[in-house]
């Protein structure tokens, strides 16, 4: 599994609750997406916005982050997000009370 950390800020005076809007229209766009498990929208203090990834595959994540999508996402929000790739080697899922290895 890999987690894709995606960081890029929001116009400065930017609310939750505006925030929460955009996400929301965005949403359907992930839903179904081949190789993404699950997405968490991050909205944080100064605007400061992204999104968690979990995918299957780094090449599932490559699929997505490609030069287009860098452009409707600088359409979007006005700048181009940075994205960081981690290996998820163990997963803790608290609501499914499992722990899974990556290996397995």
């Amino acid at each position: 599994m890999i987690t894709a950390i995606v960081r890029f800020k929001m116009p400065e005076g930017t609310t939750l609750e505006e925030a929460t809007k955009l996400f929301e229209s965005s949403a359907p766009n992930y839903r179904g997406l081949d190789g993404l498990v699950r997405k968490y929208y991050l909205f944080g203090e100064g605007a400061s916005a992204g999104g968690a990834y979990l995918w299957e595959t780094r090449a599932a994540a490559d699929k997505v982050y490609t030069d287009d999508w860098k452009a409707m996402m600088k359409e979007r929000y006005g700048m181009v997000p940075t994205v960081e790739y981690f290996e998820s080697p163990v997963i803790v899922d608290n609501a499914a009370d499992q722990v899974s290895a990556a290996a397995e």
